[in-house]
């Protein structure tokens, strides 16, 4: 239920207030001075307030000032004398919702409240989305407690309030991306555009349209206007993914961008203006890229204001059964399964993988365990092959291509099965019991 606090030292035209609000189903508070009503506000969560000018211990209209410093989604409506139109002005300039002529507008107090209320339910709405998107996207989404990751967390938390530009650094599969977005989310920029594009993804023409945009008529095909993702991102930022695929004659233009803020587009004669942060990264030796004449050495030191590097997953271990217990969560319930866990051979697994593809792996292994699950644990049979036979033989020393690494691996999996079950597991196997126990012990399968 809504709470109304009605702020007047009179007491009849208060309790006539109250009633008329109070039967249109809202909570209705009352104080008589500015300091009961501070009291009021302190103890209880108001949505409206409705203040007089005129109090014993003070002036409602820097009653306003002070209350929306302190509770700032709090929507407030003044009451006035009959005529006092500067007060009222001063009022909404103090912050106030609106204001009333005291008495004469009993009529408009509802509907007026009404819309106060709406505005504190939109208020509250924004800041919860703004909650969630911070929580999605911000620094919480970045999960593990091992050293490196919490360094790079820490550098990353330092550097996103400021405009500075960042360069992130590591291996494909590390979550630049997702770096790139917890430090636009970290700084003032957030409720600006956040815009993302894989260099290395499109050729030299095509990339120069995609981020500067161009005219009509520029190139072929070219039926209309484009704005490029460097002006959709105008006031918030761009994330250039593998930035060192860039072709130098690009790069010469976002050298442009980053010294004066302009840029011409694709078919254009003049330039556009922009304010925009870029954020870049790549998994290349841009130092080295420099010598051999690849990548511009100005435009290197104007994204190299800020470096981090992100560590790689295998030297990060200790971070990989959360990671993986988070990814399980998100993929049972996009496939609405019931999945309580994963069991200690499945754990043991993740944990023995040198995880080439980093983060970008480990997720799609789980994606596929959870795809492939059907009781309430991932098991090791629900891992991919290559992984299984490399991770046993890397502890074992045997190649991964040698028959009696394949025959392993399927005995194995064929006992997890059955849950340990060596006579169903023989069966299944189309072999004898004895030659089941014999392959267990020449194979140290336990």
């Amino acid at each position: 239920m809504n709470k109304i606090l009605i702020i007047d030292d009179e007491d009849k035209l208060r309790a006539l207030m109250a009633r008329i609000i109070g039967l249109e189903g809202f909570e209705v508070l009352e104080a008589a001075t500015c300091k009961a009503a501070l009291k009021k506000l302190e103890h209880f969560t108001v949505d409206v307030v409705l203040c007089d000018v005129k109090l014993p211990d003070g002036n409602g209209v820097d009653l306003i000032k002070e209350i929306k410093n302190l509770y700032p989604q709090i929507e407030i409506i003044l009451l006035t004398a009959y005529g006092n139109i500067p007060d009222g002005v001063q009022a909404i300039k103090n912050g106030a919702f609106d204001y009333l002529t005291k008495g004469n507008d009993n009529e408009k107090i509802i509907p007026l409240i009404n819309r106060a209320i709406e505005k504190v339910q939109l208020q509250k709405r924004i800041e919860k989305l703004e909650q969630q998107v911070g929580k999605k996207y911000g620094f919480e989404s970045i999960l593990g407690n091992s050293p490196l990751i919490l360094e790079a967390v820490a550098f990353a938390k330092k550097v996103a309030p400021t405009d500075a530009s960042v360069l992130l650094l590591g291996e494909t599969g590390t979550g630049k991306e997702v770096f790139a977005q917890a430090i636009h989310t970290g700084s003032l920029r957030m409720t600006k555009p956040f815009m993302a594009l894989n260099c290395s993804a499109f050729g030299k023409e095509l990339l120069e349209s995609e981020i500067f945009g161009h005219k009509a008529g520029a190139f072929t095909g070219a039926l209309k206007d484009k704005k490029g993702l460097i002006e959709e991102a105008n006031a918030g930022t761009l994330f250039l993914d593998e930035i060192g695929e860039m072709h130098i004659e690009l790069q010469s233009k976002l050298l442009r961008v980053l010294e004066t803020g302009e840029f011409i587009k694709v078919g254009d004669t003049k330039f556009t203006k922009v304010d925009v942060r870029i954020i870049a990264a790549t998994n290349r030796d841009l130092q080295e890229e420099v010598k051999t004449g690849r990548f511009r050495e100005d435009l290197f030191y104007r994204i190299n204001v800020f470096t981090i590097t992100l560590p790689a997953l295998r030297d990060r271990k200790k971070d990989i059964t959360e990671l993986a217990v988070n990814f399980l969560k998100i993929f049972a319930q996009k496939t609405g399964k019931h999945i309580d866990g994963m069991s200690q051979d499945f754990i043991k697994h993740l944990q023995n993988h040198q995880w080439k593809g980093n983060i970008r792996e480990l997720k799609n292994v789980i994606e596929r365990g959870v795809i492939l699950a059907e009781g309430l644990q991932l098991t090791a049979d629900s891992l991919p092959v290559e992984l299984q036979i490399n991770d046993t033989h890397q502890q074992s020393g045997m190649s991964a291509f040698e028959l009696s690494s394949v025959e392993k691996l399927h005995i194995q999996r064929v006992l997890n099965h059955t849950k340990g079950n060596k006579t169903e597991a023989a069966r299944l196997l189309n072999i004898g019991l004895t030659t089941l126990y014999r392959k267990i012990e020449e194979y140290k399968i336990f």
